[in-house]
């Protein structure tokens, strides 16, 4: 039987931060990636700043096997790197390989990989008390739609009252009222989009504030999501880390749906036969994380062709250069129209982050209309040569 870190009265119900009582605050945290195991941690910090009194439970991890790596990660420095940490938990699985089946089979030391990640960064995560989805209440808005420029300045101005503490956690759906290029914040126009091409398609170039590659976007063709939260609640994670675990509602909300997905590193949701979903990520100055996801529900191949350079084989200017993979949609794999996917997402994440009604507010509004003319509709801003 496996140790069930969701419900185990051992660790509580909350994610980060310590509580009260006793010289030495008891630490909790938990983690898990899109597809992968979750694994929960308790532990205090001692005098000499070492882990102490460690308990643990993960997905795929019987009693015996979560006091072995309890005792293996007593004593060791709470300012251990999550590869330091994953060495050790690798080194004490390797005495007694995990029992469990998980959800697909999945070779002995793939398990080993996946459950050594999820407990450090668990333990990284209770380190630097880090906030659980447990910890918050998630606003989720969805409004009507906005133009391109519109959406890119909504995700700085959310950004921005996060970090000053005037929003919580946010998840934004969008909807787009055209097509459009949509350019990373590292990389060059003339490298990524055929003008001429866009022009016949009538597709807007933006660029975005964060980075990553171009995501070529139709209105009833393209989910788009941003979740906006307090850097609290990635904190302890690596950037990677941090990825999986903001896109691990999502890639659940998908197999719900029968989509045959999973989290490929760095930021993907792919499927068997090709990319899903793309995502991109900025950190703001205050502490707050913005993470965006583009996934393909359908696609115009012959026009994404047309306007993108991405397959075109030189570089013309520095700057950042999409990767060349093939696009899966999901359209493919789920048998609903777009609109029916995107209320399924809206429900799992309801459901599963805690969801709330959320909306823009005025000053937001305010905030986007200032970033549109000052930056984001801008020659300067979209056409800048990183």
């Amino acid at each position: 039987m496996t140790a069930d870190t969701r419900h185990n009265p051992a660790f509580g119900e909350g994610g980060g931060g310590g509580e009260g009582g006793g010289e030495r605050a008891r630490r909790r945290g938990s983690f898990r990636a899109a597809g992968g195991p979750a694994a929960r941690v308790a532990l205090t910090v001692d005098d000499g700043a070492r882990l102490a009194d460690v308990e643990l439970a993960a997905d795929g991890l019987d009693d015996d096997g979560a006091a072995r790596l309890a005792r293996a990660l007593a004593g060791v420095a709470a300012a251990s790197s999550g590869e330091e940490l994953r060495s050790r938990v690798v080194a004490a699985l390797d005495d007694g390989a995990p029992e469990a089946p998980a959800p697909e089979a999945l070779a002995p030391e793939t398990r080993v990989h996946e459950i050594s990640a999820a407990v450090a960064a668990a333990v990284r995560r209770a380190v630097v008390g880090a906030l659980d989805w447990q910890d918050v209440v998630v606003e989720v808005v969805r409004e009507p739609a906005v133009s391109p420029w519109q959406h890119m300045a909504l995700d700085q101005a959310m950004a921005e009252a996060v970090a000053a503490g005037e929003r919580g956690p946010t998840l934004r759906l969008w909807e787009w009222d055209r097509a459009a290029v949509v350019l990373g914040s590292f990389q060059s126009v003339r490298n990524e989009v055929d003008l001429e091409g866009a022009a016949r398609h009538g597709v807007t170039v933006v660029r975005r504030c964060s980075g990553g590659g171009a995501m070529f976007v139709q209105p009833e063709k393209t989910i788009t999501y941003s979740l906006v939260a307090p850097a609290a609640l990635v904190a302890g994670l690596s950037f990677a880390d941090s990825y999986a675990f903001l896109d691990a509602w999502a890639v659940d909300a998908l197999r719900g749906l029968g989509a045959d997905v999973r989290y490929v590193p760095l930021n993907d949701i792919a499927s068997p036969l090709g990319k899903v979903a793309g995502a991109a990520q900025k950190r703001f100055a205050g502490g707050a994380v913005l993470h965006h996801v583009t996934m393909a529900y359908d696609i115009d191949t012959p026009a994404m062709l047309e306007v993108l350079r991405t397959f075109r084989p030189h570089l013309v200017e520095r700057g950042t250069k999409s990767a060349q993979k093939r696009v899966d949609p999901l359209r493919r794999q789920v048998d609903l129209p777009r609109e029916a996917v995107v209320d399924a997402l809206e429900a799992h994440a309801r459901a599963s982050l805690r969801g709330v009604d959320g909306a823009t507010t005025a000053a937001e509004r305010r905030r986007v209309d200032e970033l549109v003319a000052q930056r984001y509709a801008t020659d300067a801003w979209t056409a800048r040569v990183p």
